[in-house]
């Protein structure tokens, strides 16, 4: 775990653990986690920039919609 943090930080390695616990996946090994940290950061940093885009053009439709 020290490389985790080390590599990412103690409040990031905290909350990319946190997001692994709360996924899916079965059982959660934490040698999985160790060796995937890097690419469960990428897709927990995925799905917050899909929320900001699915928001902004849920906004954008809106206002699409009612300038109509």
């Amino acid at each position: 775990m020290q490389d985790v943090i080390d590599s990412i930080g103690f409040d990031r390695a905290k909350e990319v653990l946190e997001y692994y616990f709360k996924t899916g996946k079965n059982r959660h090994p934490l040698n999985f986690f160790y060796n995937n940290f890097d690419r469960i950061e990428d897709m927990m940093i995925q799905i917050k920039e899909d929320r900001i885009n699915r928001s902004r053009l849920l906004q954008e439709t809106k206002r699409m919609v009612e300038d109509n």
